[in-house]
């Protein structure tokens, strides 16, 4: 009787053992738990870290990341809408944000990747398609003057750079993605590589606009130097032609002031003033080996008749 006590002692310990091995799990932070009884899901997933309770043996735990996980595509060689094949190796972040539903449409995460594949891969194929080259080689951060073709008509729809058409992937692809309880964080084209024959047109055509937004740059310096010095020329003919006009008003003043005193002289003794008049202009007339003609009535040879030679 009492081995048989010891032996029912000993099973309920391993049984003991046993349930708390198999029947407490722990959730790693950054994980999250979907529990499961006989392959149906039960009760909603665990995505808090801790210690949780299963029934042991029935149920099962299955484990997804809850972190952020990249998926790299491969490398493809795909046309553009103007018949130019690229090589484009595009990335994107997601996330499991429903592991019931992950769970019973994916299961894996191996899976997923492959999924990812079709999805996103299939999405980038069909946008390159639709976009000329230019489009998917251009950044969207650049300025709508840089990112004009000159060659471009007016009313073509404007380049929008490979950041938008990346945009565009993600909400294409973010929409199948909740049936199967992943969220697209984001998708980018990481790298973008021509074959040799569009590598050399991609260079010309880029040194073909840099050469024309250079041109463009200097002509509106010329034009911005032609209204300068336009401005700098009107206002130097303003502040000449108000300084010619107050020097002519100064100059005016100081002839009707000198032909004021003179008048003034004048009255005060005519026949002097006359006779200072005159040799003045005697100084003026008369010079180094100056000959003078005059006849003898002459009013400049008046005052010379005057003169006692002694």
């Amino acid at each position: 009787m009492k081995q048989i006590a010891n032996f029912l002692l000993i099973g309920l310990v391993l049984l003991g053992i046993v349930l708390v091995y198999d029947g407490f799990f722990i959730v790693q932070e950054g994980r999250q738990v979907m529990i499961t009884q006989f392959g149906k899901p039960i009760g909603e997933p665990k995505t808090e870290a801790g210690l949780y309770f299963k029934m042991p043996f029935l149920q099962q735990v299955n484990e997804f990341d809850k972190r952020i996980v990249i998926w790299n595509g491969d490398p493809n060689q795909i046309p553009t809408n103007d018949k130019t094949f690229v090589y484009l190796d595009v990335t994107a972040r997601w996330r499991i944000v429903d592991a019931l539903r992950f769970m019973q449409a994916v299961r894996t995460e191996s899976r997923a990747q492959s999924l990812l594949d079709d999805i996103i891969g299939g999405t980038v194929r069909d946008m390159v398609n639709k976009n000329n080259l230019i489009e998917i080689i251009r950044s969207s951060d650049w300025s709508l003057d840089t990112m004009t073709p000159s060659n471009q008509e007016p009313g073509t729809k404007p380049i929008r750079g490979r950041d938008v058409i990346s945009n565009q992937v993600l909400e294409i692809s973010s929409r199948a993605m909740p049936q199967y309880g992943i969220e697209l964080v984001d998708v980018m084209f990481r790298r973008v590589n021509y074959i040799e024959s569009v590598r050399l047109r991609v260079y010309d055509r880029m040194i073909s606009e840099r050469k024309r937004i250079a041109a463009e740059k200097r002509s509106m310096g010329e034009g911005q130097k032609a209204r300068i010095l336009g401005t700098v020329d009107r206002q130097l003919r303003e502040i000449t032609s108000g300084a010619n006009k107050e020097a002519l008003e100064i100059k005016g003043k100081a002839d009707a002031e000198a032909t004021r005193i003179y008048a003034e002289a004048f009255n005060q003794d005519p026949e002097f003033f006359s006779f200072m008049k005159t040799l003045e202009s005697y100084d003026t007339i008369v010079g180094d080996n100056t000959s003078l003609v005059i006849s003898s009535d002459s009013d400049i040879y008046k005052y010379l008749k005057k003169v006692d030679p002694n």
